[in-house]
């Protein structure tokens, strides 16, 4: 059992929500369904057999969905950063993440069509930022003009001399 595990509120779209995030990345699963009872229907307005909570894993971590109603919405405070290997796997999430009515941000940034918050960036993105004043400016600049990350072009940046 994991220490920590997000755990995601959605109004009716918990279900939709776990298969949707395990066709987006690789090593993941849907795990375990519960639907709400008739007591617990009563409780909480939702229909009796209706998907109450869920569990899915991302390459081993685990997460857990409930439709719990429409009074909690996401927002950018809370955000999923997932560290590519490569330019390939950035352009294959970004492509997934933002379909359907996910919303392109900026610096990597992109809500998906449920409205969660995700940041698609290079695995090496602390050096990039982290190591030398000067070349993490230059990174930050590029990066600044860019919607979804294009790897060589920060590099490129870094590099500079």
């Amino acid at each position: 059992m994991q220490k920590i595990t997000p755990f995601l509120w959605f109004d009716n779209q918990a279900e939709e929500a776990m298969n949707f995030y395990a066709s987006v990345f690789k090593n993941s699963k849907v795990g375990k369904v519960t639907r709400y009872s008739e007591e617990a229907s009563k409780a909480s307005g939702k229909p009796a057999g209706s998907v109450m909570t869920g569990t899915f894993t991302i390459n081993g971590q685990e997460f857990i969905v409930i439709n719990g109603g429409p009074q909690f919405k996401f927002n950018m405070a809370i955000s999923f950063v997932v560290n590519c290997e490569n330019q390939n796997e950035i352009d294959e999430l970004w492509t997934k993440l933002t379909a359907d009515g996910g919303m392109e941000i900026n610096c990597g940034w992109l809500t998906d069509k449920f409205g969660l918050s995700w940041q698609i960036v290079p695995a090496n993105m602390g050096e990039l930022v982290g190591t030398d004043p000067k070349k993490s400016q230059r990174v930050m600049k590029a990066m600044l003009q860019m919607n979804k990350l294009d790897m060589n072009i920060l590099q490129r940046a870094f590099d500079e001399e």
